[in-house]
């Protein structure tokens, strides 16, 4: 059962922590569906970065920031321009695997699998002046490491949304941009904070599953940003549902891995078990939403 529950976990770190990022988006009234697209580059520039620098704390950090500031300067654009954000995110998500082959090409030759043969020596995530830490390093794995990020995500995400003046700003400007204006509260401002914080999530979960299998795989996000979305509504938008959310999925894709030594059924129906799994639970989760309002 620890085994288990070790697996289950570390499968699920990288989805809560997106997820965690999404739900910042979606209480401040629009959703980031761009979550894929900056998982996505995430991961890639996590390896670049790693490959170059021996450090896969500068890795993670340097792709995270990055992608933070691209993702405020996407809400700004689309604030002061008034585009369409589901398209920009949209375009986000195009986009991205587009860059990422581009410079796969460019810089190494190839727009397939990148591997480092020192990568496993790089997981120790040296941090420059200070050096290794052992809490970090020897006595840590990384899926431990994940596994902890994303737990640590999500106390301090319910605290910042329920328990700080800032969190409950960020809820008003959702649910009533007029209503917070009047009351001296800049949405806009929220709405470019919340993608700002989303986008830096998405690339540090990204990150995570590149960290976790030593190679930078091109699809390997393999449609987690999507379901990160679903599991903001699976969880009524509430950080702790969205923790339950992800680990649900996670068992999913667990159970899906599983069988396939096991049921005679194609690989293809299988991989596709936890999309179809965050549809229904969607449609589930609305239905419950719906009967909840009716009573009341």
């Amino acid at each position: 059962m620890i085994d288990f529950f070790d697996r289950l976990f570390s499968s699920a770190a990288p989805l809560v922590i997106a997820s965690t990022g999404a739900l910042f988006t979606e209480l401040a009234g629009v959703l980031g569906i761009f979550t894929e697209g900056f998982m996505s580059a995430g991961a890639f520039f996590f390896w670049v970065i790693t490959a170059r620098t021996g450090s896969a704390f500068c890795g993670m950090a340097a792709s995270a920031a990055a992608a933070g500031f691209a993702g405020w300067a996407l809400a700004h654009f689309v604030r002061k321009t008034h585009a369409n954000p589901f398209i920009a995110g949209l375009a986000v998500n195009i986009a991205a695997g587009g860059i990422t082959d581009a410079l796969s090409t460019l810089w190494f030759g190839t727009k397939g699998v990148l591997r480092n043969p020192d990568f496993a020596a790089l997981r120790s995530l040296n941090i420059p002046v200070i050096g290794k830490i052992p809490l970090l390093g020897s006595v840590v794995s990384g899926h431990e490491i994940s596994v902890y990020v994303s737990w640590l995500t999500v106390i301090a995400a319910a605290l910042f949304i329920r328990r700080t003046s800032w969190g409950m700003r960020l809820r008003a400007s959702g649910l009533s941009p007029q209503a917070a204006r009047e009351r001296g509260i800049r949405p806009g401002l929220y709405w470019e904070a919340a993608w700002a914080a989303s986008a830096f999530l998405a690339a540090i979960a990204g990150a995570f599953l590149c960290y976790r299998i030593g190679s930078y795989t091109p699809g390997g996000i393999a449609g987690r940003g999507w379901i990160s979305l679903a599991a903001v509504y699976l969880g009524f938008r509430h950080a702790g549902g969205v923790f339950a959310a992800s680990l649900i999925f996670a068992l999913a894709e667990m159970s899906a891995l599983s069988l396939q030594g096991f049921a005679k059924i194609p690989s293809t129906a299988l991989l596709g078990l936890p999309h179809a799994l965050a549809l229904l639970l969607y449609v589930f989760s609305r239905w419950i939403k719906n009967r909840s309002k009716n009573f009341t």
